[in-house]
């Protein structure tokens, strides 16, 4: 039997900016008589109106029906006082965040409504339980975080605070999915899952433009085209906003007791203080407008096929790169199993090629005692992607390096020459967010499952990253991390204590179903 609210319940939004009337299209196409309340009588107003033109967009499209769309916006009431939230059973608030304003409004929701009606808030940052701690009755605060745009995003975060009753947070959750959405259970912890996981992807790209690894246009190339994302980071910047990207990474940042994995970008703080702040603005770390040209990524230029590839025993995600060199016809002899070196994709005339292990292919070149050392980043898929990267260790001959841009190219790959930065730029970045999302599950915020649908479902990534541990393997991220925590002497890339265990115990069970029996 479902938990869900019934369709005869009122559903009160406090909010009628972006977010309020996008949560208030969602309830009201879910069957619901929706009370929308904002302290400016025409932010209601206009709400309600831009509402009806969305729906009517959406039967213009055929993605609705036109009966459906009339009825959605007569359940669409205006009140102009809280007190007009007294029939609701459920209050949804969406507000600027700001905690003593959330308090405020949940203090005077509590003198109208009934003890039975459930408050929810659709912070994105601030505490459930900081939030709920001054109510008379805490345990009916949950937290009910919809993404932008609402009426599109399918993730719905129900998070619950230290006093909110279990039975609460089931009823928020069904009810989410009730309305079509796609919820996920967390607890009141700084960023919950989404906020938290995906720093990251927004920290490292920042980092390698940092250390010039490459341009901002070939970081957001490679994580495109290689890692499978849907936008690289510095265009999702500029798309959300650098002043709203950099608060949440501040405050993420103080939160956890200034943890130097969440440390902000100087180079985004510039951004915010000259006022770049992305597609708003006409500027950020690209330019918009009419008049506006952006510079390509920058690629290696055409370069002749090698005389010699030699590929080397090897399973994973590296056999689906050999298979690309098989089918271009560039093989010339395949090694035998007792010559497998780790990480060792193939030697291409005098080149080694490996996967990046988050050593800089200069260390990797003096630790084998082999000058000429190519490393190639990480893909989501190498049968499939259109482009790589790769870096060469400082001692590596022009030729050599020559030889695997020809190899790479003959393949059908587009190739991003990156500075010898250690960990790459796909590689590195996606085992942070693997490392992230398992100390999130470590400490209890959410399960497994639930942490790959979030970033699936929440930020659009291509796989969950644990989804992703399983496929590239856990060993070889824990790897990387221990790698790149020795490079840089810092505490940024500690490895998540659950990632090390399911490393350390080599298991042969995938990474997802061993975290959710340890959790």
């Amino acid at each position: 039997m479902s938990n869900a609210l019934k369709t005869s319940t009122i559903v009160g939004i406090v909010g009628a900016g972006a977010m309020g009337a996008g949560i208030a299209q969602v309830a009201a196409l879910a069957g619901h008589r929706v009370a929308l309340f904002d302290l400016d009588a025409a932010t209601v107003a206009k709400a309600i109106k831009g509402i009806a033109a969305n729906l009517a967009r959406l039967v213009d499209k055929g993605r609705l029906d036109a009966t459906a769309a009339a009825q959605a916006n007569e359940r669409l009431i205006a009140v102009d006082q809280l007190t007009g939230m007294r029939d609701a059973g459920l209050v949804i608030e969406a507000v600027a965040e700001r905690l003593e304003v959330k308090r405020k409004i949940f203090a005077e929701l509590e003198e109208h409504v009934a003890d039975a009606c459930i408050l929810a808030t659709n912070t994105s940052s601030i505490s459930v339980t900081a939030i709920g701690a001054t109510l008379e009755i805490p345990a009916r605060l949950v937290g009910m975080h919809f993404f932008n745009p609402a009426p599109v995003m399918a993730l719905v975060e129900v998070v619950s605070g230290l006093a909110t009753s279990a039975d609460v947070a089931t009823c928020v959750y069904e009810t989410a999915a009730a309305w079509g959405k796609t919820p996920v259970y967390a607890r009141s912890t700084p960023g919950f899952i989404v906020n938290r996981v995906a720093r990251p992807f927004y920290a490292e790209g920042l980092r390698l433009l940092n250390e010039q690894a490459a341009s901002a246009e070939s970081i957001d190339e490679v994580i495109r085209e290689a890692g499978g994302f849907r936008m690289g980071p510095f265009e999702l910047m500029d798309l959300i906003g650098h002043d709203v990207n950099f608060a949440v990474t501040e405050s993420v940042f103080r939160a956890y007791f200034n943890d130097p994995r969440f440390t902000p970008s100087l180079i985004q703080q510039e951004l915010v203080n000259a006022g770049f702040l992305g597609r708003k603005s006409g500027r950020g770390f690209y330019e918009y407008g009419p008049n506006a040209t952006r510079a390509s990524p920058r690629l290696a230029p055409p370069t002749d096929s090698p005389r010699v590839v030699k590929l080397f025993p090897q399973s994973g995600v590296i056999a689906r790169l050999q298979q690309r060199l098989l089918d271009a016809g560039l093989v010339t002899a395949t090694m035998p199993e007792t010559e497998r070196i780790d990480g060792v994709v193939a030697q291409i005339d005098d080149a080694l090629l490996r996967l990046t292990d988050g050593r800089t292919a200069t260390q990797c070149a003096h630790d084998s005692d082999h000058d000429n050392v190519v490393l190639v980043d990480l893909a989501l898929d190498y049968a499939g992607c259109s482009t790589v990267a790769l870096a060469r260790a400082r001692q590596c001959s022009d030729s050599a390096y020559a030889a695997v841009v020809g190899a790479m190219q003959a393949a059908g790959y587009a190739v991003v020459p990156m500075a010898d930065v250690a960990g790459m730029i796909v590689m590195r970045t996606v085992a942070m967010l693997v490392n992230e999302a398992a100390d999130a599950v470590n400490q209890g915020v959410c399960t497994a499952a639930d942490l790959d649908l979030a970033m699936e479902k929440g930020v659009n990534y291509p796989l969950g990253p644990l989804q992703w541990a399983d496929q590239a393997g856990v060993t070889l991220f824990s790897t990387v991390l221990s790698n790149l925590c020795t490079h840089y002497g810092e505490d940024r890339y500690r490895v998540s204590p659950l990632l090390a265990a399911l490393s350390w115990s080599r298991a042969s069970w995938h990474a997802r179903a061993a975290i959710d029996s340890a959790a």
